[in-house]
């Protein structure tokens, strides 16, 4: 579908916008709507006008230039790999005036390693927004494709609503424990995935609930999975997988400290405690799991204010110390 280049002026963004971008027509939403028996499925009629009222155009956003991706490596270093094809993938874009085309990736590695917060911090670099879509929770094969507006309740599903009500053509989705799709007889939970995971197909996707070929084809999938052998072959095929392992102790250490650092400066009573944890504490913090991290340091921070201390100590983060019971800022 088509686009225009915009450029905005903001102070201080790195990440202009490249192009408008049409992600359905009009006149289709226009003949839909005009076919609508008058008095039924006022939802999708809703839908319809909601369209046409917000119009086609979506931003769709690129780095200006190849980003300064050193913060990322320090967050996140055992997503090097990753890391690096999406930084190919950047400098290919930048000969072009076309958007960034990212292949499609699965995040193999077991729970908590911090596989969600890598497409959070992915979207923030593209300067695009994020969806997440988590499988596990999935019983039904229309939560990404929707449902037909014949059944009670139907809506349109995640990728509609990601790109149609969202402010961007190519925004990222996470399809979050993809290996915990479960298929029934009558609904295949991964089936609109096979024409979604195709540039090409995916340039004419067609949500079951709205019926109106949306573009699709500029999002960016990020897929995650503890074990890839629940994973259809031609889904792994459309896709670059990289396995993510659990940080080593020494990378554990390096992310508990940004994630200190990063706790410390976007909060106001951070000013209170020390630039640096101490050893002892970044020792205790690599034996957890980086998405637990955040919630003892939380905890911590929280029972060295309770102490009147300007540092936290071991003993005042759940699981370290001795102590498995301290919880919040309990004492």
């Amino acid at each position: 579908m088509q686009s225009r280049s915009l450029v905005p002026h903001s102070p201080g963004l790195q990440l202009p916008i490249a192009n408008l971008r049409n992600v359905f027509r009009p006149h289709d939403v226009e003949r839909k709507l005009a076919k609508l028996p008058a008095r039924d499925h006022e939802s999708l009629r809703a839908t319809y006008e909601r369209m046409l009222e917000r119009g086609p155009e979506r931003f769709q956003v690129k780095p200006s230039g190849i980003p300064e991706m050193a913060s990322l490596y320090e967050q996140l270093p055992n997503f090097a790999d990753a890391l690096d094809d999406v930084k190919r993938h950047v400098a290919l874009s930048q000969d072009a005036g076309d958007g960034i085309e990212i292949t499609p990736m699965l995040l193999l590695g077991p729970p908590g390693i911090g596989k969600t917060h890598f497409a959070r911090q992915l979207a923030d670099l593209l300067g695009t927004g994020m969806s997440l879509v988590p499988m596990s929770s999935m019983t039904a094969g229309w939560l990404l494709s929707g449902a037909s507006s014949q059944w009670k309740g139907a809506k349109p599903g995640k990728v509609f609503e990601a790109i149609v009500d969202g402010q961007y053509a190519n925004p990222v989705i996470v399809v979050d424990e993809i290996d915990k799709a479960s298929a029934d007889a009558q609904y295949d939970p991964l089936g609109s995935l096979y024409g979604l995971l195709e540039h090409d197909t995916a340039g004419a996707f067609m949500d079951e609930f709205a019926e109106v070929a949306i573009d699709a084809s500029q999002v960016i999938w990020i897929m995650t999975a503890n074990d890839e052998r629940c994973i259809p072959e031609p889904i792994l095929n459309r896709m670059n997988v990289f396995e993510i392992d659990a940080p080593s102790h020494e990378q554990a250490r390096a992310i508990a400290r940004n994630l200190y650092r990063s706790i410390r400066g976007d909060h106001g009573w951070g000013a209170r405690f020390e630039d640096e944890p101490g050893d002892d504490v970044l020792d205790c913090l690599a034996e957890l799991a980086p998405r637990e991290m955040r919630r003892a340091l939380m905890t911590g921070f929280g029972n060295a204010r309770l102490a009147h201390r300007e540092a936290i100590l071991p003993e005042d983060l759940p699981k370290c110390g001795g102590s498995k019971t301290k919880l919040g800022f309990l004492q």
